[in-house]
């Protein structure tokens, strides 16, 4: 979008790119909340669980908090910003998290979110080459591992 404004795009196209970067923003964003839960620290460079740690309230553990019953979301609220979570903390706190159903929801919407921008991506007024290029680097935001 930034490009397409400083290039002098009309807004037809710039409301065009919009409807490719935000859902992609979104699922971007998405992810990173997952990997900051489940993320593998030898190839995202965070220990394990450092999200749960800091106590970040993402869509992944609003949706687990929501979803859960009144005994896991108390528990989940209480583990949630403990930065002394050791290891089997963290691996018991990711279980309430996939036993509310929240990382399967949330890799639903990714890829939801992931389609929606593909589809406009598509739909966009702009050369082959550039729509692979940026289907490549969409591709890689909402499926990276780090």
């Amino acid at each position: 979008m930034l490009g397409g404004a400083l290039a002098g795009a009309d807004e037809a196209l710039l409301t065009a790119f919009s409807a490719f970067a935000l859902p992609l923003g979104e699922a971007f964003q998405l992810r990173d909340d997952v990997l900051g839960v489940f993320g593998d620290p030898v190839v995202t460079g965070k220990p394990a669980g450092d999200d749960l740690r800091e106590g970040k309230r993402t869509f992944l553990i609003a949706r687990a908090i929501g979803s859960s019953g009144p005994e896991a979301g108390a528990s989940i609220n209480a583990m949630l910003g403990d930065t002394s979570l050791d290891d089997i903390a963290v691996d018991a706190l990711r279980s309430l998290i996939i036993g509310s159903g929240a990382l399967a929801h949330t890799e639903h919407l990714i890829a939801r979110k992931s389609e929606e921008a593909f589809e406009a991506l598509a739909g966009l007024p702009i050369d082959t080459v550039a729509k692979r290029a940026l289907r490549l680097l969409a591709e890689a935001a909402v499926t990276r591992t780090a």
